[in-house]
């Protein structure tokens, strides 16, 4: 099953970055893409495009960025569309498909290939410290 992104932008994903380490949140509408994003901004994530995002290929790397339209925006669900400080563009070092639930405790490595671009790729873990634990990878990678 060919689970790539769809060719034409803008995508419908959201993403953060911390320390220019980018991740990409994607599911289907309503699988909490925005919360998880505005959690881990609470730790000190920086939001680079919510909902919709550009994807570009430079130099055999990924990066996200924001429609103009919606930079520095952030929907909360219940709350309304919020401000937020914003980084204009990403480099992508990871994908989280909040779609697919995580079944493994300690899950082999996966990739996902992203506009000719493989990823590290995530499934959605049923844990409570899902925030933590993406804020922590940004910053310093997988072990095993």
């Amino acid at each position: 099953m060919d689970r790539s992104l769809p060719a034409e932008p803008p995508f419908h994903a959201t993403c953060v970055c911390v320390a220019d380490n980018g991740l990409l949140i994607i599911g289907p509408s309503g699988s909490g893409k925005s919360s998880l994003a505005l959690e881990m901004m609470a730790f000190g994530a920086v939001l680079v495009a919510d909902d919709r995002c550009v994807l570009t290929v430079h130099d055999d790397a990924l990066y996200a960025s924001s429609p103009e339209t919606i930079a520095g925006r952030i929907e909360a669900r219940g709350i309304g569309i919020l401000n937020a400080i914003h980084s204009p563009q990403t480099w992508i070092c990871a994908a989280l498909d909040l779609g697919i639930c995580e079944t493994e405790r300690l899950p082999v490595p996966r990739t996902r290939r992203i506009m000719g671009i493989d990823l590290p790729y995530y499934h959605k873990p049923d844990t409570i410290h899902l925030a933590a634990a993406m804020m922590q990878l940004l910053k310093a990678g997988r072990y095993a």
